[in-house]
């Protein structure tokens, strides 16, 4: 197995690693998302994310999900392909998948200290944060990285940009 495969946990295996972490005194970072094409946006919020606490955690959205959120012609990239990218990642400790839409129960099952999203949501808007701060967990939103979205990404393409 891989540096980059050890990386790649499922969720029942990864709550039990994050408990053995936080019972070393770890601060669990954890963030989210469909990372459907991974660009400079996300690799600037990932490692943001990563200097908030000792571990990162990322959940990302099943292939299902994606198509739930985004549309029939989403993911651009398979779940396994998505998480292996961010598994190659320095700042990534750990990747785990989720089927739901949100990452709700992923979020309770591993109760992070820090719960990171991107700047292009408002603090209210961020799934989990009732779980994170009730546990005495706080929410961050990342700094804003203008001109990056993965949806423009394909947008351009489709017009031969």
């Amino acid at each position: 197995m891989s540096l980059i495969s050890k990386k790649i946990v499922e969720r029942r295996r990864l709550s039990e690693i994050i408990r053995k972490e936080k019972d070393k005194g770890k601060k669990i970072v954890f963030t989210n998302g469909c990372f459907d094409i991974l660009h400079r946006g996300h690799v600037e919020y990932l490692e943001y994310a990563s200097t908030l606490g000792d571990i990162l955690v990322i959940g990302v959205n099943s292939d299902e999900s994606v198509r739930r959120l985004k549309g029939k012609e989403r993911p651009i990239n398979t779940l396994a392909d998505r998480m292996y990218v961010l598994a190659a990642l320095y700042m990534t400790d750990f990747i785990t998948s989720f089927h739901e839409d949100t990452p709700y129960n992923l979020i309770m099952e591993i109760m992070p200290h820090i719960l990171v999203k991107a700047g292009d949501y408002a603090p209210e808007e961020v799934v989990g944060k009732d779980i994170v701060e009730k546990n005495g967990g706080k929410v961050v939103i990342a700094p804003y990285i203008k001109g990056y979205s993965t949806t423009s990404i394909i947008n351009k393409m489709k017009k031969g940009e």
